[in-house]
């Protein structure tokens, strides 16, 4: 089943705990949590306590997706609070391989990803067979509530014929945009991990099960 990430950014937050509690009967559900440092995108987003009080108030993993110009001074500090993936961008780190065998010590799963113009080629084969997830960016990182990036489906049918190729199983995530126009294609490409913040959380009677089930069609 694919695995639906909704995004805590688009959530109530003065209602968060009621937010977490509508999610909580739901099966292959993490929750997405966007860390922005207001320096690699413009935005500014929280930090651990907010992460520390997320997670007393849910059992589905979490799932931080770090868009920051530093990640590997964020990996030990966030090692304490429960995260199950933690996704650094490719773009911001200059050795790749270090960080990612530090991330492997700390995290169950370790993820890249990769902004829209960044090819999937970028990544070499022997990092691929050492990482969890790969995150394909289908907006600009930075803002929720933008427009899915038509270019995005064929990254992600390119992670895809490289999972195969490369006989591997990790996941292949997709971020920004994501709604019931656009899942089954996206999904039918080779995704296996959608994250929706905006299609998820402003249902307005608060029927995310409805709308996850609507992702996966």
């Amino acid at each position: 089943m694919t695995i639906i990430s909704p995004s805590i950014l688009s959530a109530n937050f003065m209602q968060l705990g009621a937010e977490l509690e509508n999610l909580k009967p739901e099966k292959d559900v993490w929750i997405h949590l966007d860390v922005m440092d207001g320096h690699f995108v413009p935005n500014l987003t929280f930090g651990p306590t907010v992460i520390k009080n997320i997670k007393k108030h849910t059992e589905h993993k979490l799932d931080a997706h770090f868009m920051v110009n530093n990640p590997e001074d964020h990996a030990l500090w966030f090692s304490e609070l429960g995260l199950y993936n933690f996704t650094f961008h490719w773009e911001a780190v200059t050795h790749h391989d270090s960080l990612i065998q530090k991330l492997k010590a700390l995290y169950p799963s370790v993820g890249v990803s990769l902004n829209p113009s960044t090819p999937t080629t970028i990544i070499p084969d022997y990092l691929y067979k050492q990482i969890n997830l790969v995150l394909v960016m289908s907006v600009n990182p930075g803002f929720g509530g933008q427009s899915f990036i038509e270019g995005a489906l064929e990254k992600i049918h390119e992670l895809d014929q490289i999972k195969k190729r490369l006989n591997l199983d990790f996941e292949i995530q997709v971020d920004g945009g994501v709604s019931d126009k656009n899942a089954q294609k996206i999904i039918k490409a080779g995704a296996t991990n959608l994250v929706a913040g905006s299609f998820v959380f402003n249902e307005p009677n608060s029927n995310y099960s409805g709308q996850i089930k609507k992702l996966r069609g």
